[in-house]
C-alpha cells in the first residue's frame, strides 16, 4: 500500500513541489516581507523557523484527504476488500507515505533555513528530539485529515474541510508571541496543539520563545488527538468495506 501511494508521486509531481515549495514561500514572506517579530526578543528567524516548521505539520493534508475519497469513488476500495488484507492497511499504507513526504518537506526546509543564517543551537540530540516532536504532531494531524475525508467522501468537499485547518496554523504563535496579542486571542492561542509544539521545538533548538515545560504538552497532545481520530478513521473505514 505504501509502494502504491508512493508511486503517485511519479504521476503527480506538480502537486508533490507545491507542497513542498509553500512553506517556503511562507517562510521567506514572513521572514523578509511581513516579519518583525513583535514581542521576540532575540533573533526573529530563530524564533520564526520552528514555529514555520511546526505550520509545516499542519498544512498540506489535502493530498492525503484527496487521494482516500477518490479510492472510494473510483471503486478500488472494492477490489481491494477481495484481497486478504486488514481493514485499515490501505490507510496505514497512505498515512506512510504522507509521512515520508512530510519528513521530505522538513529536509527542504531545514536547508532553506539554513541558506537564511537560522542554526539548531540545542545539538544533535536535542534536534532529533525537536523533529521528532515534529512528525507525531504531523502523524496526529493526518489521521484527523483522513477521518474527515473518510467524513467528507467526496473530493470536491475536501477543500472546504482543509479550510479547518487554517485557523488551528494561524491561530498559534507560530510568527508572534502571545504576549503581543489581545489576553482573550492569547488565551486562544496557548491552548493550541500547535503552539506547545512549536514552543518545545524552539526550546530545543535553543531559540527565542522556547519554554521547556511545552515538550510534555507537546507529547500529549498529539497522542490525545490520535487516540481519538486513529480508531475513528479506522472503524469508519471497516464500515465502508463491509
Amino acid at each position: 500500500m505504501t509502494r502504491r501511494e508512493l508511486a503517485r508521486w511519479g504521476r503527480q509531481p506538480v502537486a508533490v513541489v507545491v507542497n513542498l515549495v509553500f512553506p517556503v514561500m511562507l517562510l521567506l514572506m514572513f521572514g523578509y516581507l511581513v516579519g518583525g517579530g513583535r514581542g521576540v526578543s532575540g533573533d526573529y528567524l530563530d524564533f520564526l523557523v520552528p514555529g514555520m516548521l511546526a505550520l509545516t505539520m499542519a498544512f498540506g493534508l489535502e493530498g492525503t484527504m484527496i487521494a482516500v475519497t477518490q479510492d472510494m469513488n473510483k471503486g478500488v476500495l472494492d477490489r481491494f476488500r477481495s484481497m486478504p488484507m486488514a481493514d485499515g492497511a490501505v490507510l496505514v499504507g497512505r498515512s506512510a507515505a504522507d509521512m515520508l513526504q512530510s519528513a521530505l518537506g522538513l529536509v527542504v526546509l531545514f536547508g532553506v533555513a539554513a541558506a537564511l543564517g537560522w542554526r539548531a543551537h540545542g545539538g544533535p540530540a536535542a534536534f532529533l528530539g525537536a523533529v521528532g516532536l515534529l512528525l507525531l504532531f504531523r502523524f496526529a494531524m493526518l489521521w484527523i485529515g483522513i477521518h474527515l475525508a473518510l467524513v467528507a467522501g467526496r473530493p470536491e468537499m475536501v477543500q472546504a474541510v482543509q479550510i479547518l485547518v487554517w485557523p488551528v496554523g494561524f491561530l498559534s504563535n507560530a510568527f508572534a508571541t502571545p504576549g503581543s496579542m489581545p489576553g482573550w486571542l492569547a488565551t486562544v492561542v496557548g491552548w493550541n496543539p500547535l503552539s506547545h509544539t512549536a514552543t518545545a521545538v524552539r526550546d530545543l533548538f535553543g531559540g527565542p520563545g522556547g519554554e521547556p515545560g511545552h515538550v510534555g504538552a507537546a507529547i500529549a497532545w498529539p497522542l490525545a488527538l490520535l487516540a481519538v481520530f486513529f480508531p475513528l478513521a479506522v472503524r469508519r473505514f471497516a464500515r465502508l468495506s463491509r
